[in-house]
């Protein structure tokens, strides 16, 4: 009993490392936008039930994406340091309960967005296809960041349409700096893998770059900025807000300061930073709404 025991142990752990629930950073950097896109739509707090399955929508999508990420890169994950230890490669899971578990997810996610109105549940499919064909696009562009942004992004109108009922101009200024972010922090994060992606065939923005990646990826920063201040504008947002848009720009300065060697743990570093931009941006905007 304790051998058998100890096997369901070992598998259930085995899952919850293919789904990344102890590498939380990827719930985050979906997670921010979502409630950005949540207390603008609802000028304030939003409804609760909405809230609820939003927020556990994340996390289960978040989780789904994982899984078939690593299971698309199941034949490269052994070639490369960073991620040979997964469960894939490491056979600690096989395909088949890789797929099952995917399969799962996905249907706990539509259960959810059940709860929610037609609409928003004719956006969920879209969402559902941008998860499922973003780790197939490594393989055949360079610019898989921008289908992981497009994906990443998708909760901001499915938040709107859950919210209100329709989808505003400012709900496609959120998108938009959600995508742009995502493949800015994402290009950091694919310069952590960058040789070893070259040697295995592997696509990224970090490799079309080249040379320029420092400087696209501050380009890129500077339209999330510029954006969201133009969304201030619009919903004539005040202080607190922009205050939160400010300390975004300084943890970009920060990112672009500690990866301009391109040393891997630092580009990694300045990857896990943008949980602190997501959240710097949502509390300016949680107090300014407060305050109204």
């Amino acid at each position: 009993m304790e051998i058998i025991r100890q096997l369901n142990q070992d598998k259930i752990r085995a899952f919850a490392q293919l789904m990344r629930l102890d590498k939380p950073i990827g719930i985050y950097l979906v997670l921010w936008p979502t409630l950005w896109a949540l207390w603008v739509a609802a000028e304030g707090i939003p409804r609760i039930d909405i809230l609820i399955i939003f927020v556990l929508g994340v996390v289960v999508m978040r989780s789904a994406g994982c899984v078939i990420n690593d299971y698309a890169d199941r034949n490269f994950d052994g070639h490369v340091k960073r991620t040979k230890n997964r469960p894939l490669p490491a056979g600690r899971v096989s395909e088949k309960e890789a797929l099952a578990l995917f399969a799962g997810l996905i249907l706990v996610a539509f259960m959810l967005v059940l709860f929610t109105d037609k609409q928003t549940i004719m956006l969920s499919f879209g969402g559902l296809l941008l998860a499922s064909s973003y780790p197939f696009m490594k393989r055949y562009t360079y610019l898989p960041q921008v289908v992981l942004g497009a994906a990443f992004a998708w909760a901001v109108p499915m938040a709107f349409s859950a919210q209100t009922g329709s989808i505003s101009q400012q709900a496609w200024l959120i998108y938009a700096a959600t995508l742009l972010w995502t493949v800015a922090y994402d290009t950091l994060y694919a310069m952590v893998d960058r040789e070893d992606d070259l040697k295995v065939g592997i696509k990224s923005t970090a490799i079309l770059f080249g040379e320029a990646d420092k400087l696209i990826i501050a380009s890129l920063q500077f339209l999330v900025i510029l954006t969201l201040i133009l969304m201030g504008v619009q919903l004539k947002l005040g202080i607190p807000y922009y205050l939160g848009v400010a300390a975004a720009s300084g943890l970009f300065i920060y990112q672009q300061r500690i990866a301009r060697h391109r040393d891997p743990d630092q580009c990694f570093k300045a990857f896990l930073n943008n949980h602190w931009v997501g959240s710097v941006v949502f509390a300016g905007l949680f107090i300014d709404y407060l305050l109204k």
